[in-house]
Parts: structure tokens; sequence; C-alpha cells
């Protein structure tokens, strides 16, 4: 009888062992999912961020772009030609009389 309650302490023992063994295997990966999903959190914050970030960029790209298609078409006038044309080449109509100031002496 005595062996059969050795027995008994030993299963017992052994599945005590078991039950604990497996416990802290749960645990362990319990404590690494958590530690894996506040890193995931943090990372995603970090692209959200960055996300906002690039979408104002591509906002302001697209107003520059639309800026510099208006100019485009303005370049292309007659009104623009005859201003580079006074300004830069010192034109004037044929109708037109220029004034210059006196320079004071």
């Amino acid at each position: 009888m005595r062996e059969g309650t050795r027995r008994k302490k030993k299963d017992r023992w052994g599945n005590r062992m078991a039950i604990l063994g497996i416990t802290l295997v749960v645990i362990s990966l319990g404590v690494v999912v958590n530690l894996k999903s506040a890193s995931m959190r943090k990372r995603d914050l970090e692209y959200q961020a960055r996300e906002e970030a690039l979408e104002r960029q591509v906002e302001r790209e697209e107003n520059r772009a639309n800026e510099l298609e208006e100019y485009r078409v303005y370049v292309q006038t007659k009104q623009y030609m005859e201003e580079v044309a006074k300004q830069k080449l010192g034109l004037v109509k044929p109708d037109e009389i220029l004034l210059k100031p006196v320079p004071k002496n």
C-alpha cells in the first residue's frame, strides 16, 4: 500500500509541475504579446503622423501645381508680353508717350 500512496504523490507532483510549466508558458506568451502590441501601437501612431504630414505636403504641391498652371496660361497672354517688353526691353507702343523724370542736381 505504501507504494500506491507514493505513486499517487509522485503523480500529483508531476501533474502540479506540468500545470506550473503550462502556466509559466502562458504567462510568458501573454507578456510577449503585450510588449509587441505596445510597440505596434507606438509604430501605428508614428505612421499616422507621417501619413498626415505627407497628405499636407501633397496638398501644398497640388496648390503649387495649380499656381504654376495659372502662371503658364498668363505667360501666354498678350498682356504679359507687353509688360515684359516695357519692363525688360524698354519698348513702347507707337501711340504711347514715355515720360522720364528729370534728375535733380
